[in-house]
């Protein structure tokens, strides 16, 4: 049956022979992976996506980045996310919204955490990217919050990218009016920041 749908149809089994090797990278992130003051399209996920497109495209990209997410957010959703996309790849980018809310540290790393766990249980290979926040709350605070990543990619043995905004964190031009979301124009920057932490776990 297979050498005769070959015949009569010859694209059809190297199509879903293609459809089979498909792999997804899923985007676990707040406003600062959601696009937020732009067009989805400008954001650097879909740019990741462009770029996977044009020299992967067995691979694709699934956004579910919400605006606003806390990790106690993204630690309530992901379970949902890992059965809709059966990612191979998890990029974690939470934690900004605990962090200028002031949110206690312990229960921030255990809502990440358990996004780690699940997403490495599922399969998924996992990219924690990092974050930092202003001194606002005390150096006490602040390190911590910091830490907090590092650790829970040591315990969990995962990849880091300590800070994701680190190559615009200093350039006032590269943020919106709210000085707090990246402008289009600073979309690249960050996409290839996180793209040689990225590119060995697509492999």
């Amino acid at each position: 049956m297979a050498l005769l749908l070959a015949l009569v149809w010859p694209g059809l089994l190297v199509s879903g022979a293609q459809a089979a090797e498909t792999r997804t990278v899923l985007v676990m992130g707040d406003s600062l992976s959601a696009a937020y003051g732009l067009s989805p399209q400008q954001g650097w996920v879909a740019l990741l996506a462009e770029q996977l497109a044009a020299s992967r495209p067995q691979l694709k990209v699934a956004n579910a980045s919400v605006s606003g997410e806390t990790t106690a957010g993204g630690a309530s959703r992901i379970g949902a996310e890992l059965a809709r996309h059966t990612p191979d790849v998890v990029v974690i980018e939470l934690g900004a919204n605990d962090g200028l809310r002031g949110l206690g540290l312990e229960q921030t790393k255990a809502n990440l955490e358990r996004m780690v766990i699940a997403a490495k249980e599922s399969g998924a290979r996992v990219l924690l990217l990092g974050m930092r926040i202003p001194p606002n709350y005390g150096p006490q605070y602040t390190q911590g919050f910091e830490r907090n990543y590092r650790e829970l990619a040591e315990t969990h043995a995962v990849a880091l990218l300590p800070f994701f905004l680190e190559p615009i964190a200093t350039d006032r031009d590269a943020f919106q009016a709210d000085n707090l979301h990246p402008v289009a124009a600073a979309q690249p920057r960050l996409r290839d920041h996180v793209w040689p932490a990225l590119e060995p776990l697509l492999d």
